[in-house]
């Protein structure tokens, strides 16, 4: 009997000292875990023949703790009509001009989808420095945010970032009946 509760207290105590262990982990080893993406860096876009009428209205950019973010606000349903890709240089709708930005790498943020009403011919989406559309003061992997132009019922947007650095898009509806076009490019690889 005494042979058995010694065997069974070793095993208790192999037991809470191991689970003891996995319980601590360094801060900076969570904060990597927690960050790990499996984004990639090629292309993210839509049908090619994708469009949508309904405007832009808004661009913003916040900032998460493994990712920036950048979110462009559609009047209407974008559905899946965007291409966004790493690009030498980001060239302007209808003049093909470079789209100066600063940063070690360039994302050309294509959404087909005007920042003026098609029918009125009305600017949907107002902004006073279209070199700077969007201030990423506190941001860590983007450097600029530039508007490159709506011609023909697409927008470019340039997004200058620190590097090459995975990043990923999706859509999210709303609010109300608007919808989200969301590009998050990690902090790291």
């Amino acid at each position: 009997m005494r042979k058995l509760l010694k065997a069974l207290l070793t095993a208790m105590a192999v037991v809470v000292l191991t689970a003891g262990m996995g319980l601590w982990v360094p801060a900076t080893a969570q904060a990597h875990s927690t960050c790990a993406v499996r984004w990639g860096s090629l292309p993210k876009a839509g049908p090619e023949l994708a469009m949508t009428t309904a405007p832009i209205v808004d661009v913003r950019a916040g900032r998460h703790a493994c990712f920036d973010r950048l979110v462009v606000d559609v009047a209407g349903s974008l559905a899946d009509a965007y291409d966004v890709r790493y690009v030498p240089a980001v060239l302007a709708d209808g003049t093909g001009n470079v789209v100066p930005l600063r940063g070690g790498a360039f994302l050309h943020v294509l959404v087909r989808s005007p920042v003026y009403d098609l029918e009125t011919g009305a600017q949907t989406y107002r902004f006073a420095n279209g070199q700077e559309l969007v201030g990423v003061g506190g941001a860590r992997t983007f450097r600029q945010v530039a508007y490159g132009g709506s011609f023909e019922g697409q927008t470019t947007i340039g997004l200058g970032v620190r590097a090459r650095l995975p990043f990923r898009t999706f859509v999210l509806a709303g609010p109300g009946s608007g919808s989200r076009l969301v590009i998050d490019v990690a902090h790291r690889w």
